[in-house]
């Protein structure tokens, strides 16, 4: 993982989007999916300093249950995220066991100020609600705000996903990058807000 710098050169705090892979396979699609649609918020909060960084559960495995120092290390990119995108393949109309685990072990208000965005991928468009039914609130209940719609898609959009990747980020970037601006963060930090898919 790189780590993050301390802040942008007129001195604010820098800005971090966290790609959070909760698929148990290593260098699966899931993790390709959540890769590029942050590297295209990073692109589209047009904040100095913004960086990306990755955490893949898969690289951990059984660690997640163990704990240990790179687990902690992930521990904590997360919850010192700016942006923090939680992604999970959907499996038994749920996310995965692998993400429950690591999620586990925050305590409550551990993602306080964090914006984070709920996403899926899934086989079927019924599994589309795991998103907002079963994830948005998991993120919720440890303190996160989550401003913008979901991102659920199915897997058929994983062979070419550009057209929806850029129509989440044109209409959802700018939500967050009002929210992240140095301006505006003393007046959104410690709020929580549930949205609905709009």
């Amino acid at each position: 993982m790189t780590p993050s710098p301390v802040a942008d050169p007129a001195g604010h705090p820098a800005t971090s989007v966290v790609a959070l892979i909760g698929n148990p396979r290593r260098n699966s699609r899931t993790r390709e999916l959540t890769e590029e649609l942050s590297r295209r918020l990073v692109d589209s909060l047009g904040l100095p300093g913004a960086v990306l960084e990755v955490v893949d559960l898969a690289e951990l495995g059984g660690a997640v249950l163990d704990g240990g120092p790179a687990v902690d290390e992930a521990l904590a990119t997360v919850t010192s995220a700016s942006v923090l995108v939680a992604a999970t393949p959907v499996y038994k109309a749920s996310y995965t066991g692998l993400l429950k685990a690591f999620l586990d072990r925050l305590g409550g208000g551990a993602l306080s100020g964090v914006a984070a965005v709920p996403m899926t991928v899934a086989g079927a468009p019924i599994h589309r609600l795991v998103a907002d039914v079963h994830l948005r609130p998991l993120l919720v209940e440890l303190g996160a705000s989550t401003p913008t719609r979901a991102f659920a898609v199915e897997e058929v959009v994983l062979a070419d996903p550009a057209a929806v990747v850029e129509e989440w980020v044109r209409t959802e970037a700018p939500t967050l990058a009002r929210l992240l601006r140095p301006a505006d963060r003393t007046s959104h930090a410690g709020h929580t807000e549930l949205a609905g898919a709009r």
